[in-house]
This record gives structure tokens, C-alpha cells and sequence, in this order.
């Protein structure tokens, strides 16, 4: 998927032990970044619930705001020319929490492997019980180069690496729906852009919830992000229905996909 580097060779596999020995050795083996809030009228859908995209939000503000507070964040990585990038989203949800409810989201690496970092989310009511969790897959990136870079030492003992979720964890790569119908064309539009200027990760899950018919309730979502969309791209969704399932690949004009996201009732 991404050329020029091997996560896989011995030197990386033994710095990144010895990193996380460090980690262990400076008491930061559960760095778990947390803040409270309360659902806001504007996060909610018709029925009074946290929407899908005021959920993912939330979980991408989360890892931000540790970022930030760890001295990690988007003023950083632009003065290294890196940045990342996520590859894929897995969200289970428990229970849609209602507008005026109080909640907590937590975030917390649980992983290095090469250039891939892993992370979990989570989002908690008023009394500890989990509303929503998830997995996500990141990749790190040279910003100049445009290809994937070892994860250095100062990401690597920054965010340290806690325990990892109890959760039945899915394949990261999510197939081409063969039986997809097409729809219709967009174009992507300057809100959708983050400050990489590309289309921003919850943008495409919202894109893509669209296709679905008002009636169906997605409890498990996932999402494989294959390219970067930007500011004038065309966009044609590419929807297939399943019994319980439906799949929808956001492509180009050559069918070939930004991001292919799939939504499921349990």
C-alpha cells in the first residue's frame, strides 16, 4: 500500500521494544487522555440522539487534544513535516446517548508496529456505563515525501502504550462491494477539508451515511481509507445492500476509491 519502508526489519522491531521499555520504566504504560462533555443540541439527529458524525467527532477531537496536550500536535508535526493519517475506523455503539447527557471520551495508544500506530476510544455516560468504543489504525507520514516514516522516538515515548480494548477487532481492509449500484456524483467542498487540506476522516463516514434509508440504525461501523480527497474532487458513491449490511465506496471517476465504509446492525 505504501512503498519505501520495512516496519517489519529487525532494527525497527528493537527500537520500538526498547521504547516501550521505556515507557514501562517512566510510569506511563496506562496514558489514557480523557475529557468530559455534555451532547449538544447541534450533535444530535431527528431523533433527539448523538449522530454518527457527533460521535466521531468527538473521538477525533480526543486524540487531538491529547496530542496538543502532550506538545505532540498539529503545530508540531507541520514543523517536522509529518502528520497522521488514519487508515481505518472501527466504532461499536452500545448506546446513542441523548441530547443534554453527560459524557466522557477517552483515548489511548495501544500500539506501534513500523509506521502503523494503533488507538482506542471510548465514551462513557454519567455512570461509567459504555455508550460507544472503537479501533482505529494510523499511519505516519512524511509530509514532503508523501510516503509512510518510522515512528520516532519522540511520538513513540509521548503517547507511551496503555491496554489494549476488549473488542472483537475486524480486518482493516474491507473488500470492493462487486454488487454496488452507482449513485450520484458530488463535489468535494471547503468545508469538508482539515488542515492537511484533505477531506476530513468523519467527513467520508458522513458521506457515505446518506445512502442509507432513514429506517436502518447502524450499531457496528467501519471504514478503510485509501486516498486523500481533495477541494474539487469528484466523488461517485458506489452502494451495495446487504441483509443487515450496507456497503458504500466513495470513488473517482476511474472507480477507484477514496474510502470504502460499511455500516451494520448487530
Amino acid at each position: 500500500h505504501f512503498p519505501g519502508s520495512n516496519p517489519g526489519s529487525p532494527a525497527i522491531r528493537i527500537a520500538e521494544e526498547a521504547v516501550l521499555f521505556l515507557c514501562q520504566k517512566k510510569g506511563i504504560q496506562d496514558m489514557i487522555y480523557e475529557f468530559d462533555s455534555r451532547i449538544r443540541y447541534s450533535e444530535v439527529n431527528k431523533e433527539g440522539e448523538l449522530s454518527l458524525g457527533g460521535l466521531i467527532n468527538y473521538f477525533q477531537d480526543c486524540s487531538l487534544f491529547q496530542s496538543e496536550h502532550l506538545g505532540l500536535g498539529v503545530a508540531h508535526l507541520k514543523e517536522k513535516h509529518r502528520a497522521w493519517l488514519l487508515s481505518s475506523w472501527q466504532v461499536e455503539i452500545c448506546k446513542k446517548p441523548m441530547f443534554g447527557e453527560k459524557v466522557t471520551i477517552q483515548t489511548w495508544s495501544y500500539g506501534f508496529k513500523g509506521f502503523y500506530g494503533y488507538r482506542n476510544f471510548c465514551m462513557k455516560g454519567e455512570n461509567g456505563e459504555i455508550l460507544a468504543s472503537a479501533g482505529t489504525i494510523w499511519v505516519y507520514v512524511d509530509t514532503e515525501s508523501g510516503h509512510p516514516s518510522r515512528i520516532d522516538e519522540e511520538e513513540l515515548s509521548g503517547y507511551g502504550v496503555s491496554e489494549k480494548l476488549s473488542m472483537k477487532y475486524a480486518d482493516r481492509k474491507i473488500p470492493f462491494p462487486e454488487g454496488a449500484v452507482q449513485g450520484e456524483a458530488f463535489t468535494v467542498r471547503r468545508h469538508q477539508l482539515d488542515t492537511n487540506g484533505h477531506v476530513n476522516n468523519g467527513q467520508y463516514v458522513q458521506l457515505a451515511q446518506d445512502y442509507l434509508p432513514d429506517e436502518f440504525a447502524a450499531d457496528r461501523i467501519r471504514a478503510e481509507y485509501k486516498r486523500q480527497a481533495r477541494l474539487g474532487d469528484t466523488m461517485i458513491p458506489w452502494i451495495e445492500k446487504e441483509e443487515g449490511r450496507y456497503t458504500i465506496a466513495l470513488c473517482d471517476e476511474d472507480k477507484k476509491p477514496y474510502a470504502l465504509v460499511v455500516f451494520e446492525e448487530k
